[in-house]
């Protein structure tokens, strides 16, 4: 995408969080190097073990259900109590160590891995009248907090939301957030960085959609948090 591209102005930006405004691999470091010191301290050699046997099967379990659509059951107690049968745990104890392995412990490491540009972005759609907001598979309120991302967010939708309940790439949270600006899906980017997920929803449920990224470099719809800006600022 060049700053001289054809497409109009969105009247909003919709974007997926994780993998989008921060990229993903530095903090999972991060964490399993967090996760090999914190049972050592607790003098619990085996909980480590335990930890990752858990969040694997989570993460299995959620790419899974992709798959379901709009689901009939509430996919944010799904996603913990299918994981749990599996592993022969109870429901509270997978989602104890989902909630402070992926939920609670990143927000720390957050600030300082923000895709470079994306304030900037952010500051550029919101001083051209664009709404922003972000559509995530997971709850976004506290990741944007920890990335100091929060201000001027007017919208922010997680899939297992009860008027969602459906993970990308199905058409339902995109609908909503377009719904909920009482825009024409037409009328809205999405930005996010997996094609099969972001880039296959977006497109499903009629929104433009771009990608970031290294892993979507060569795909025709890979760009940049600068050269949106430079659309942003041109088409402006």
């Amino acid at each position: 995408m060049s700053p001289s591209s054809p497409q109009p102005l969105p009247r909003g930006i919709l974007f997926d969080l994780d993998g989008t405004l921060y990229p993903q691999a530095p903090l999972r470091r991060r964490m399993l190097a967090e996760l090999c010191l914190v049972p050592i301290a607790r003098c619990a050699p085996r909980e480590g073990l335990t930890t990752l046997r858990r969040l694997k099967r989570f993460r299995e379990v959620r790419e899974g259900l992709r798959k379901l659509g709009q689901a009939a059951e509430s996919l944010e107690a799904l996603q913990f109590s299918r994981p749990a049968e599996l592993l022969g745990e109870p429901v509270a104890a997978v989602r104890a160590t989902v909630t402070e392995w992926m939920f609670e412990r990143p927000l720390r490491h957050l600030a300082g891995a923000r895709r470079f540009g994306t304030r900037e972005l952010f500051d550029a759609a919101r001083e051209r009248g664009i709404e922003v907001g972000v559509f995530s598979d997971y709850p976004a309120p506290a990741k944007l907090a920890a990335l100091g991302l929060d201000a001027g967010v007017s919208l922010t939708l997680c899939a297992t939301d009860d008027a969602i309940n459906a993970f990308k790439p199905h058409p339902a949270g995109f609908q909503n957030a377009c719904e909920r600006w009482g825009f024409e899906p037409h009328e809205v980017l999405y930005v996010g960085d997996r094609a099969e997920v972001d880039h296959a929803g977006a497109t499903a449920a009629g929104l433009e959609s771009v990608l970031v990224g290294e892993s979507t470099t060569g795909h025709p719809a890979h760009t940049t948090f600068a050269e949106l800006q430079a659309r942003i600022e041109h088409d402006g």
